[in-house]
């Protein structure tokens, strides 16, 4: 009997087609549409098919993340499904698979699944993506390796993927540590685990008054003091190299700590950690002792998820510090 599989469709270019009017790709195509071109798929799995929506990437907000984060772990409760395949935009698709990555502590496998390409496109590569991601959630293997991002027959862990081009359809990279595995003929193979394990955060909220700045030459404190003025509840900044900002941003980051915003520090490199490497005025020695916490290899966008999530259970900046410390 084959294994049942949950496929929650909720848009992305997967599901469309250009419109001859527009001349443009727009959300086309039924569950249905999709599901007749990935051919064979029934000797694979026994599919569950959930209609979330038809959204293009730039179109699911965080408050739509958490209520895919439920449809998934209500499925992911049922006994007779073994795993959850979740197709999304491939825009912001990583964000969505951290989120799930974090909220769902499960043994079952999620893969979170896109196309580079509309259906209208020579080469469309929904349908590949789609059987590889349904291959990957049967897979026994698949389990306890977290939420699982399945592109071009590459599989790689949720907390380190990114998308890495604006059309390529290897776009999808973990750009330090590789894909944790292959699809092969219908078959998964995994090479190693993901770098570092993912910190679960029960919550079912989300604080969406959190803020992503990439810090820039010359950059000072106006945006930080805005959004202090305002009431953030978090600010993430995307720094220079291991960890840096212009001094001139140092006075803003000061007074959001002592408002009690957490501010989270990433590098604006795709690659590396950030660390209290330089001792002189924005080096991040000075940003570690100003109380600004310190973010590992996190890129800013899944930093910002995080914080998002952190700040519905941590009671002051030291619990929120000890969900970004290795």
């Amino acid at each position: 009997m084959a294994k049942k599989v949950a496929v929650v469709f909720t848009g992305g270019t997967i599901s469309m087609k250009v419109d001859p009017r527009l001349k443009a790709a727009i959300p086309s195509m039924s569950s249905e549409d999709i599901m007749s071109m990935v051919t064979n798929i029934d000797q694979i799995a026994e599919l569950d098919i959930v209609e979330f929506g038809k959204l293009p990437g730039p179109h699911m907000t965080p408050e739509k993340m958490m209520e895919l984060k439920r449809v998934v772990e209500e499925k992911l409760n049922q006994d007779d499904i073994v795993g959850v395949v979740v197709t999304h935009g491939t825009d912001n698709l990583e964000e969505t698979a951290y989120l799930l990555d974090i909220c769902l502590n499960t043994e079952k496998p999620v893969v979170v699944v896109g196309a580079m390409r509309n259906g209208s496109e020579l080469g469309y590569d929904g349908p590949s993506n789609l059987a590889a991601a349904i291959c990957t959630a049967v897979h026994p293997k698949s389990r306890n390796k977290g939420v699982l991002v399945v592109l071009n027959n590459e599989v790689n862990a949720a907390r380190e993927v990114t998308k890495t081009h604006t059309m390529s359809l290897d776009t999808f990279k973990s750009l330090e540590f590789g894909p944790i595995g292959i699809v092969d003929q219908d078959d998964v193979i995994y090479y190693h685990k993901q770098s570092i394990p993912t910190k679960h955060v029960q919550t079912d909220r989300i604080e969406t008054d959190v803020h992503l700045l990439k810090a820039v030459s010359g950059m000072d404190s106006t945006l930080l003091d805005f959004l202090v003025e305002k009431g953030a509840k978090g600010i993430v900044i995307e720094a220079m190299g291991r960890g840096n900002v212009p001094p001139m941003m140092m006075e803003g980051i000061k007074r959001a700590v002592a408002h009690q915003i957490p501010v989270i520090i990433v590098s604006r490199c795709p690659m590396g950690r950030v660390l209290e490497s330089y001792g002189y005025d924005g080096g991040g020695a000075q940003l570690v002792e100003a109380g600004a916490i310190l973010a590992s290899n996190l890129n800013g966008q899944k930093a910002r998820i995080q914080l998002m999530l952190v700040l519905t259970v941590a009671k002051n900046l030291e619990e929120v510090k000890s969900y970004f410390i290795d």
